[in-house]
Formats: C-alpha cells, structure tokens, sequence
C-alpha cells in the first residue's frame, strides 16, 4: 500500500502562484513515476504533470510554461509549482503514484482561481 498526502491548494486571484506538495509513504519503489492530475465539475480527470525517478518530466499542453513538476527522492515527495494561474486552471487536484501495476491517488486538494 501507498499513502499519498496532498497539501498546498486553495484560493488565488488569476495571475497567481500555488505550490502543490504530496508526500508517499508506505510501499514506496525507488523507480516509479508520481505526478498530477485534476478534475473540474463535470469532466474528466486529466494529466497535468508526471516525472519519473530520473527526473524526466511531462506536461499538459496547457501548461506548459506556467507549470513545474519536481520530486526530492529522500522524501518520497512531488512538487507542483503553478505560475500564471487562470480560472481554467481550477479543480480539485490529484496525486498520482505509478509503478508497474501500483497506482494509488490522493484524497485531492482543491484549487480555485478567481477572476
């Protein structure tokens, strides 16, 4: 088992920053991939950043340029850095922790960005 803790989200004008953290614990393989997703009302859950052990990372189109994923292996921890935020950019966002046939999710945290 894999616990995943999320913390970091809340209320922000648009133009502003959030900083998401999410700390694993448990069953935790030193090669894995973690990252983001979220979810809006009504629509799918939706990659926003992944990155590997290694320290590769991918992003969602849409953020490209305005969002940064990072890890600290030591501390089994993802970051999501989020500049430039827009009202599109609220939802509730997930961590996610895969490895092979793992993969857990957080409880979400929410984002909201006002206009």
């Amino acid at each position: 088992q894999v616990r995943l803790v999320e913390s970091g989200g809340g209320l922000v004008q648009a133009g502003g920053s959030l900083r998401l953290s999410c700390a694993a614990s448990g069953s935790i393989f030193s090669i894995n991939t973690m990252g983001w997703y979220r979810q809006a009302p009504g629509n799918q859950r939706d990659l926003v950043a992944s990155i590997i052990s290694g320290g590769t990372a991918n992003y969602a189109d849409s953020v490209k340029g305005r969002f940064t994923i990072s890890r600290d292996n030591a501390k089994n921890t993802v970051y999501l850095q989020m500049n430039r935020l827009n009202p599109e950019d609220t939802a509730v966002y997930y961590c996610n922790y895969r490895r092979i046939v793992q993969n857990y999710w957080g409880q979400g945290t929410q984002v909201t960005v006002s206009s």
